[in-house]
This record gives C-alpha cells, structure tokens and sequence, in this order.
C-alpha cells in the first residue's frame, strides 16, 4: 500500500496510507490528511491514484507545494520522494518498490536543489533538442556530471531558505538572477547584479555550494 510518513523538524508525527482514488490533504478538517498549522491552505493538495500510479496536484495554496524542493503543479511521484506542505516534510513511499537514491547520505545533500518546477522526471528534465540546446551541468558534489535542460521560459536553481536563483529565457538569451538568499550566486566569481545577468557558453555559476557550467550550442 502507498504510504506517506509526515515529519517536522526531523520527527515522524504521523502515517498516512494513500488506498483511494482522490486523497485530499489540507488545514481544514473535512480533508483526508489534516495538517494543523497555518502555513497549510484549507484545502492544499490531492494525491490521485490511477492504477499503480500516484500524483500530486497543489490545489492553487497559498504557499505552494513542492516535490524534492521544486514547486509544483501536478507531478507523478516515485517511491522515496519527498514533498514539503509548509514547514512539514512528507516522504511518499510507493507500493513494493524499492528504496531510491535518496536513501544516500551524498545524493540528500542534491535532493534538496531546486530544479525545473512541475517536471514528473524529478531533479533533472527530459533533454528536447527542438526547443532548445541551452543546458547546465553540474560539476561538484555527488550530483556531478548531471546536466539540466533549459527548456522551460524559467528554471529555477538553489535550495529553498538558503540560496535560489532562476535562469529566464528571453529570446535567444539565458539570464541568471537572484531569488532568495543573504548571498548572490556568481558567476565566473563574480556576484550576480540586481538585474541579471546574461550568460554565455562556458559560463561557471556557483550557487548553494554547487558548481555549474552553463552551455549553449
């Protein structure tokens, strides 16, 4: 049976098993999970079952919803993944399947990198050579040698509560600038400004501990 095991600041409060086909999670009490606080909407997300499959879908919240630190819309779930609901984590564990990457001490530190929001492939995209050839790849840390498509308009970057950043497409141009975080990201070493800045092929940024070249070809 596809469980959810809810937890905040590190201790397990709460099981949850998902065994129908619309499972509604939220603050208000008629919903299937309840979550008391005020960082959860009313009525926040709907885990659907379709078969073997389970999905989640942010329910317009007001915080949003996020699957492995990304925000997200609708998204397919894998086994070990974890969604965050305000200051709650929740790790979705899949019906006999076995346990993921995320079971390792090197690959939690990448878990937390926001990467292409909504995407039901998880960390990474789908490489599509029609749209664009704009990648970014990564070049430390156990994620090393990953690459991150930039096929979406915007594709955001970092850890939430720590450093994010977001890399638009406007035209034929890739624009990095800063989101969240005390520190800028850099680029080649240098801070990123206020307005942006446009990268060129080759191009090293440096954000939340993690070093990525930018590629454009």
């Amino acid at each position: 049976m596809n469980k959810l095991v809810i937890s905040l600041d590190g201790v397990v409060v709460r099981e949850a098993t998902i065994s129908k086909e619309k499972t509604t999670l939220g603050r208000r009490p008629y919903n299937d999970i309840v979550i008391d606080n005020l960082a959860v909407s009313g009525e926040h997300a709907i885990f659907h079952m379709l078969g073997s499959e389970v999905y989640i879908e942010d329910l317009k919240s007001t915080n949003g919803t996020y699957v492995n630190g990304s925000a997200i819309k609708r998204h397919r779930l894998a086994h070990d993944e974890v969604i965050e609901v305000g200051k709650y984590k929740i790790k979705f564990l899949g019906e006999g399947q076995p346990p993921g990457p995320q079971d390792d001490e090197e690959d939690k530190d990448w878990a937390g990198f926001v990467t292409v929001p909504g995407s039901d492939l998880g960390l990474f995209s789908a490489p599509n050579p029609l749209q664009t050839q704009a990648s970014i790849r990564v070049l430390n840390g156990a994620a090393a040698g990953r690459e991150v498509e930039l096929t979406k308009d915007r594709t955001t970057l970092g850890k939430p509560g720590v450093q994010v950043a977001a890399i638009d497409k406007r035209g034929g141009s890739f624009v990095l600038t800063h989101v969240e975080g005390a520190q800028r990201p850099t680029v080649n070493g240098a801070p990123v400004s206020g307005d942006g800045l446009s990268l060129r092929n080759g191009d090293v940024i440096e954000l939340a501990g993690t070093r990525m070249q930018f590629s454009n070809t």
